[in-house]
């Protein structure tokens, strides 16, 4: 059993920023350094290879080629970054045991020459660097469609099914993630940032410290259980979600993949566009889906999910102010603050309006 998270890892090293990459925009050549290192861990020929910038967000993304064609999706993180390479191999050891549920589409890890699933490769200042490579879907990012609506029952239909695996999985040994509780989300020093350095006026700040301690008051009541807390995606937004040309849909990106309630995949499915139009359609087709999976939810489960939605947009407020504003859609990161005004004001005046 001890084998089966450190045979996918090579040894962690030191904590720096992603920064390195901050000079590159989508499309960019990844430096000579990576690009080396990604051809000598999975056995490419240089001369066949390229590696193009997808984007920079809590990791550095590249598009590989061969030969021109797309051929599979390399991820960078930062040393240190979510516990380093054993939380990694943790997470590649949960994607693959996610697979053996039937009727799920999800992204595939892609073993190095050695074996292993998680590499490390050394830049020229001699810090190492956590990589996998993910086999490339060829589709339409959900984020791209006018709207994801229709695709929300089968997103909430396959987090509860996520939801029934990670209650029952036997973690190997050696597994290790971190956790989405309150604090990291919107306490004094979140993993992603602080929602109150955003551009809010007094007033507006105010408004949302207001709907953010009501949504908390709901949270913190909640206990941990094994119905209630454990392993989840805690990012299956449309970003996330790939619709292939054949119409079917396949889940990427496990890198937030970390312990906390489950209902957070709820509020993680619906962030940064909880003020669009279309967002009520996205959250009731994503409880129906999960309905018919796990059964109705109660009235203070609404109550509870709602309030994570609520935490959720000012932990992604806080997200805005320490990420690239291409790491999102055109437009979509100067809409974050006035929009979660919005929901602020929406949820003091109904909890559940986003289900109504």
């Amino acid at each position: 059993m001890a084998q089966q998270i450190t045979s996918l890892l090579d040894d962690p090293t030191q904590a720096v920023s992603l920064d390195t990459f901050s000079g590159l925009t989508k499309g960019c050549p990844a430096p000579f350094w990576l690009f080396q290192g990604v051809c000598a861990a999975w056995g490419i020929d240089h001369q066949r290879a390229q590696l193009n910038l997808i984007t920079v967000s809590e990791n550095a993304t590249f598009l590989l080629l061969l030969d021109g064609e797309p051929q599979g999706v390399v991820r960078v993180s930062q040393p240190g970054y979510v516990g380093g390479p054993e939380a990694v191999a943790s997470e590649i050891s949960w994607l693959n045991a996610l697979h053996d549920i039937e009727g799920i589409s999800l992204i595939n890890p892609v073993p190095t020459i050695r074996g292993t699933f998680v590499t490390k490769i050394t830049d020229l200042n001699g810090v190492g660097w956590t990589v996998i490579s993910t086999k490339y879907v060829e589709g339409t990012v959900l984020e791209d469609l006018e709207n994801p609506a229709p695709y929300y029952e089968t997103i909430g239909e396959w987090a509860a099914k996520f939801h029934e695996q990670s209650r029952t999985w036997s973690k190997p040994y050696g597994f290790t993630r971190f956790n989405w509780d309150l604090s990291n989300m919107v306490g004094p020093a979140p993993r992603w940032g602080r929602w109150e350095n955003a551009n809010l006026t007094d007033e507006e700040k105010q408004l949302c410290d207001t709907a953010l301690w009501k949504a908390m008051d709901v949270v913190m009541k909640v206990p941990r259980t094994n119905e209630t807390w454990g392993l989840i995606h805690a990012d299956l937004r449309p970003s996330n979600v790939i619709r292939g040309n054949d119409g079917r849909l396949t889940v990427i990106d496990f890198d937030d993949a970390g312990y906390s309630w489950y209902l957070y995949d709820y509020a993680s499915s619906l962030s940064f566009i909880e003020h669009e139009p279309y967002a009520p359609d996205l959250a009731k087709a994503w409880v129906k889906g999960y309905q018919r999976v796990a059964g109705s939810f109660t009235d203070g489960e609404l109550r509870i999910m709602s309030a994570l939605s609520m935490i959720r947009r000012m932990q992604m407020l806080g997200w805005t102010t320490s990420h690239r504003e291409d790491a999102l859609p055109d437009g979509l990161a100067a809409q974050q603050a006035p929009g979660s005004v919005m929901c602020a004001k929406n949820y003091l005046e109904d909890p559940l309006w986003l289900l109504h």
